[in-house]
């Protein structure tokens, strides 16, 4: 398993990413949990929950998280999001006031049985607010030691210069939308990597599932390899940058454990050029 970093800490090169596993079309809990114990047993260090991934019940992502891990984060990095309210039927709400911003991290610290949350992000601005002012709820939630480290989502560069800024320079992660199929957040990325922000794609295999069309190219590259092309998406995307961390979800076991093996996947410069074509 490959290693990169977030802030100070050094994390698998692939993540994953729980919210298929609270949300409509969830597996049972049982089938949950062994799939969050076969990212564990693959190697993976980062799981990616929020607050708002549920399909009803307040926080069901994080309490399922927490309860796969017993309590012991010591050896993974648990990174929470605040900022969106889940609604049945239509878009979630967006709150980006610092009081509920405030609220919302310490209720997530409760449910994830943890005293400080290893990594708390923004989930997407709230236009009724001023961003510094949402950003700077979480700068005070750091400095009251109720958050460990600081990332922002969904997030356009001048807004990652200005989460950078009220932090005083201690943003250590961005989580956008990217994949074969929504290479819109390039400029964020290439901008992460230039001021070693890791950037954490979300839905990185949004494209790559349907991969023989339009994307003919990853299961050529997969049939040479004798691998998947949700594995080879995987790997051209960490191949892209190296503060780039994806965080696939997955709703069994295998599929995990499969992107899991994509942090160890070397792609040729002739492969990556085709891909990335």
């Amino acid at each position: 398993m490959r290693y990169r970093r977030i802030g100070n800490v050094r994390v698998s090169a692939i993540g994953f990413g729980a919210m298929p596993l609270s949300v409509p079309g969830r597996p049972d809990r049982a089938q949950a949990i062994a799939t969050i114990h076969a990212a564990l047993d693959a190697g993976i260090t980062v799981i990616d929950t929020a607050d708002a991934y549920t399909s009803g019940e307040p926080g069901h992502n994080e309490l399922l998280v927490a309860e796969a891990l017993h309590g012991s984060t010591a050896d993974v990095l648990v990174a929470t999001k605040g900022g969106l309210a889940y609604r049945a039927g239509g878009p979630w709400d967006r709150h980006g006031s610092p009081e509920y911003l405030a609220a919302a991290a310490r209720a997530s610290a409760a449910r994830l049985g943890v005293d400080a949350i290893g990594l708390y992000q923004f989930h997407r601005p709230d236009p009724g607010v001023p961003y510094a002012e949402s950003i700077g709820a979480l700068r005070q939630l750091l400095e009251d030691g109720i958050i460990r480290l600081v990332g922002i989502s969904n997030a356009n560069v001048e807004q990652i210069r200005i989460a950078d800024e009220v932090l005083g320079g201690r943003l250590v992660s961005v989580q956008n939308q990217f994949s074969p199929a929504y290479r819109t957040s390039e400029p964020e990325m290439d901008h992460c990597a230039e001021h070693e922000i890791a950037f954490l794609p979300w839905s990185p295999l949004g494209g790559a599932g349907g991969a023989g069309d339009p994307f003919p190219a990853f299961v050529e590259v997969a049939a040479e390899l004798g691998v998947s092309p949700q594995r080879v998406a995987l790997a051209w995307e960490l191949a892209l940058q190296h503060t780039v961390v994806p965080i696939p979800g997955a709703r069994r076991p295998a599929t995990i454990r499969d992107s899991a093996l994509a942090a160890d996947l070397v792609l040729t410069a002739s492969q990556l050029e085709r891909l990335s074509a």
